[in-house]
């Protein structure tokens, strides 16, 4: 632009020096040839006043130019200043920024470093201009991938929580992508400090970075466990809108770089009235960590992000998934596969007073674990468990019965649905069998007698964690 205006002005300059050049040049050709007649000063007054009038205008046209400039640099400046001043504003008060698809190209240098990838989309690691490590997620996908970002902007770009992930920006492209970008978490989801790793899960894909991973102690896991508490405490009680996250498990929970626990990933989050006491939705979440009344359909509650939490925090004690493969041998053979549920084995070690047994053998060798906080941990997470959500307390009463260092009562013994659903499963590939305690089920089925006998089975798919 500064270029452009300077090649304005040397043109204006060299046509106003030829004007002058030419008229100059006309009188004294008018001199030799009209001598000192009445037609020659007549010509030279002409071009006279002609050859001042363009200095004149030259003149004034440079003073114009010279308080545009100066009214255009103070512009800028101000501009910049209020540019400035509005960005630090809205980094105060935690509203994301908008970026430009080049700007994230250059912060996650093409998109190269990949550390994470889902269903909907893939994560990759950024610097930001300013030094600023970031996560750029990539949300794929045109219906799916607009419903993902807009649920999660909606939930989480205008709260503050020292244990929820934080949303420094996102990036719209006509037809393309979304991508939101958030502080980065240096040490990884949480699945990858309490469950065993697999062999295959060491080989690191090309270009991925792998975290470091590993069994994460005691003390440590009881900490990210009060931390995520205390978020979905929260997002539950302290927003102007309560915020279901409804996709609580251990790989939405990320670790910094003091291994405090950050909650993450809203793309299946909804937002609740706080005069609402249930809201509907078609069934969200992940299997394993879906609560009983997502077969209802009479509408959920925060109640369904208390069932989750439960089931996390039982994993969190035992380094254990809660839905596995227990016969190994027909592993791959899915008409033979048996499954263990862990939170029904927690519930019988509690009552036989043989609760850290439970407790993941890793740190339970490197000694230091105290039997009365298993146990404590234990019944909070058996009482979010509880099949009636009417029973599990509040994440606020979470909190405070993970704080205090007093005895939690034994929650009742619940049916747990998914056990029925198991054993259902079970019974149905291999019609020999017999199955227990699955009294509960009628009441179930009744509640979904409007859905066919194929949603039905994979509902107990999904639920059952298969």
């Amino acid at each position: 632009m500064a270029m452009k205006l300077w090649m304005k002005d040397k043109k204006v300059e060299a046509i106003a020096v030829s004007l002058i050049i030419a008229l100059t040049i006309s009188i004294i050709v008018a001199r030799i040839s009209l001598r000192l007649s009445n037609t020659f000063y007549l010509i030279t007054g002409a071009n006279g006043a002609a050859i001042l009038a363009v200095i004149a205008i030259y003149l004034l046209r440079n003073r114009y130019d010279s308080r545009r400039r100066l009214l255009e640099t103070q512009m800028a400046s101000e501009s910049k200043e209020l540019r400035i001043e509005y960005s630090f504003l809205r980094k105060v008060a935690g509203v994301p920024t908008k970026f430009r698809h080049r700007e994230i190209e250059v912060a996650t240098d093409g998109f190269r470093c990949l550390v994470g990838k889902g269903s909907s989309g893939s994560v990759f690691k950024g610097i930001l201009t300013d030094g600023t490590p970031v996560a750029v997620k990539r949300i794929e996908g045109k219906e799916r991938g607009e419903k993902e970002f807009r649920s999660e902007v909606a939930a989480i770009a205008s709260v503050q929580h020292v244990n929820l992930v934080r949303l420094l920006g996102y990036c719209c492209v006509p037809t393309g992508p979304r991508f939101l970008v958030y502080d980065f978490a240096p040490n990884g989801s949480l699945d990858k400090w309490i469950f065993p790793r697999k062999k295959k899960e060491e080989i690191s894909l090309q270009g991925a970075i792998q975290y470091t991973g590993g069994c994460l102690e005691w003390g440590l896991r009881v900490g990210v466990a009060i931390d995520v508490a205390k978020a979905l405490t929260y997002l539950h009680h302290d927003c102007r809108s309560r915020i279901l996250h409804l996709d609580v498990k251990p790989q939405n929970i990320l670790l910094d770089e003091n291994y405090r626990g950050l909650v993450s990933d809203f793309g299946l989050s909804k937002l609740m009235g706080r005069d609402e006491s249930r809201v509907a939705s078609s069934i969200r979440g992940t299997k394993g960590y879906l609560a009983p009344e997502w077969l209802s359909q009479r509408g959920i509650s925060e109640k369904c992000d208390v069932y989750s939490y439960g089931v996390v925090l039982l994993e969190i004690v035992g380094g254990m998934r809660s839905v596995r493969v227990i016969d190994k041998a027909n592993r791959n053979d899915k008409s033979k596969r048996e499954f263990g549920y862990f939170p029904k084995i927690v519930s019988e070690r509690l009552r036989e007073g043989r609760v850290m047994e439970v407790v993941d053998s890793r740190i339970v060798e490197r000694g230091g674990v105290d039997e009365r906080e298993v146990k404590r941990l234990v019944c909070v997470g058996l009482w979010c468990m509880q099949e009636d959500a009417r029973m599990r307390p509040s994440m606020a009463e979470v909190v405070e019965m993970l704080e205090r260092r007093e005895e939690v009562e034994e929650p009742p013994e619940s049916p747990m649905f998914v056990v029925d659903l198991l054993s259902i499963n079970e019974e149905n590939v291999n019609p020999g069998r017999g199955r227990h305690g699955i009294a509960t089920l009628p009441a179930t089925q009744e509640d979904c007698n409007d859905a066919s006998s194929a949603s039905w089975s994979t509902l107990i798919s999904v639920l059952s964690g298969r």
